[in-house]
């Protein structure tokens, strides 16, 4: 799965045990209710977020992760995680509007106009 959107925040990273570390990434959706959504990073997956700050517009690879736990009481309960593998900075496109040149491209060659057409 894919979720696409603008990076809201960028956590550090949380060594929890001495073998397992995360670390979260916030995207706000751009839909028309848009959503902050929490994703978790692990392990080696957390330098991933070395290269990325708030505001860029990302895709990112995505697992759901959920799992049942029973409370002491003997009460199941059932958590679920988004777990982040990758991700990806969207590549920035030019404004409706904007010209060739204005959005960085070399301006097209002018069209010659050739009256010699047979019909």
């Amino acid at each position: 799965m894919e979720i696409s959107g603008t990076i809201k925040k960028v956590g550090d990273t949380q060594q929890v045990t001495s073998s397992f570390k995360k670390r979260e990434l916030v995207v706000t959706t751009e839909e028309q209710y848009p959503q902050h959504l929490m994703i978790e990073f692990v392990q080696d997956r957390t330098d991933l977020l070395n290269n990325v700050q708030p505001g860029e517009r990302v895709n990112v690879g995505i697992n759901l992760r959920g799992r049942e736990w029973t409370s002491p009481q003997g009460e199941v309960k059932y958590f679920n995680t988004i777990q982040g593998w990758r991700i990806e900075k969207q590549q920035a496109t030019a404004p409706q509007g904007a010209t060739e040149e204005s959005a960085g491209m070399p301006p097209m060659p002018p069209m010659e106009e050739d009256d010699d057409l047979p019909f």
